[in-house]
């Protein structure tokens, strides 16, 4: 049986780690034939040493040296750039998973496209602010393509054999995040480790903090209206709690989809793979009470003011969109490191991207990926500048 060749971007992360585990069950059925990750050095290896992977990439300079010198006798091959990935894959392989976290992703994302057959993309980032740059790649070299985040993999099952003139509404579920039934007056006394806490989903700290302001959600109607080519009026987010559905999909027809997982990132990565002979994964039962007792309401815009960015978003691709991710990255880790507060962090951002200066890039779209770097860069030095004035902190970042 020829075996899957397969790539992971992100691999020391919770996507990839969760792929591996997914791949360790059926190991004689792949060939892991590149890893790679940013810092840590040590995950990395133990990853290449346990799955026999002969090429690995570290892209923080540091880590790279200090993974060279633990190389040992190995036969493995240690890179630090994605620039010489046609010395690693001189075929094309049978598939790859993004996972690298932020606006770093995107770069490596471009660059591998053109030596996979099938990538998916769990890079929320990517897919926001590069989508264009993305689809150009995609197209030219028939790649085809996946998202990971639960709530786009179900649209994108849910879609599979659709023609998309069909679609009426697509509705995106928000579960409400740690604060759902929290009083609004007592927003302001939220702590860090208050907003780490979700309701349903094991998550890193950014990604956690996004959920409680909903900014995710947001970023998923992004990604949603980029992917599936539509226009954010056939797009609505609703609050459905328990996170058990994570897509409903209302067609021309009259007729609706809804698509229901468990909270596990295990079920939409294992699918991304596809490979019938594959086992099984094993999952809870149908939850019928759960079923029974499905709810779902309207996001309030005085608990999520979050929310209120649909108002602002450019309804073609624009480096715009890069603004607002560079500019929330910087708030939320300010937010962490207990620099500002939490309800900073939306009144900030908007006072951010309402500028004259920024504002006008709703109408320039992105050219090329160094334009959204070099972007994102500024950015987070501008506004890092602007919020330690305003807020009267001196950090070293």
């Amino acid at each position: 049986m020829k075996k899957l060749r397969i790539a992971i971007l992100g691999s020391t992360g919770s996507i990839g780690k969760t792929l591996l585990k997914i791949i360790e069950k059926d190991k004689k059925k792949f060939d892991v034939v590149l890893l790679a990750a940013n810092k840590d050095y040590k995950t990395l290896l133990k990853q290449a040493k346990k799955f026999n992977v002969k090429n690995v990439i570290i892209t923080d300079p540091q880590n790279f040296e200090l993974l060279k010198k633990r190389k040992l006798k190995s036969n493995i091959t240690f890179f630090n750039t994605f620039n010489k990935l046609n010395k690693i894959l001189k075929t094309k392989i049978d598939y790859v998973m993004s996972s690298i976290v932020g606006i770093d992703g995107l770069n490596p994302t471009l660059k591998i496209i053109k030596f996979t057959k099938k990538i998916a993309i769990a890079n929320k980032e990517s897919i926001i602010c590069g989508w264009k740059l993305i689809e150009k790649e995609l197209k030219k070299n028939r790649t085809k393509f996946i998202p990971v985040d639960s709530e786009h993999f179900s649209i994108w099952y849910g879609l599979k054999s659709e023609d998309y003139k069909n679609i009426e509404k697509i509705y995106l579920t928000a579960s409400g995040g740690p604060f759902y039934k929290m009083p609004i007056n007592k927003f302001k006394n939220i702590k860090v480790e208050n907003a780490l806490k979700h309701p349903n989903w094991k998550m890193g700290k950014k990604i956690s903090v996004d959920s409680a302001t909903m900014i995710n959600k947001i970023y998923e109607l992004i990604e949603a209206k980029n992917i599936f080519d539509t226009s954010y009026n056939k797009l609505r987010i609703v609050i459905h709690p328990r996170s058990y559905v994570h897509c409903i999909i209302k067609f021309s027809n009259g007729l609706i989809k809804i698509i229901a997982h468990a909270t596990t990132m295990k079920i939409p990565i294992f699918n991304t793979i596809n490979s019938q002979n594959l086992k099984k994964i094993f999952t809870t039962e149908v939850d019928f009470e759960l079923l029974n007792n499905l709810k779902f309401s309207e996001v309030c815009n005085k608990r999520y003011p979050m929310i209120k960015l649909i108002n602002y978003l450019p309804k073609k691709n624009s480096l715009f969109e890069t603004i607002i991710v560079s500019a929330n990255d910087i708030l939320v880790e300010l937010f962490l490191k207990k620099k500002i507060s939490f309800n900073d962090i939306h009144k900030e951002l908007f006072k951010f991207i309402k500028s004259k200066e920024f504002i006008k890039y709703k109408k320039i779209p992105p050219k090329n990926v160094q334009e959204i770097i070099k972007l994102n860069q500024y950015v987070r030095l501008k506004l890092l500048k602007k919020v330690y004035k305003s807020h009267d902190v001196q950090v070293t970042y």
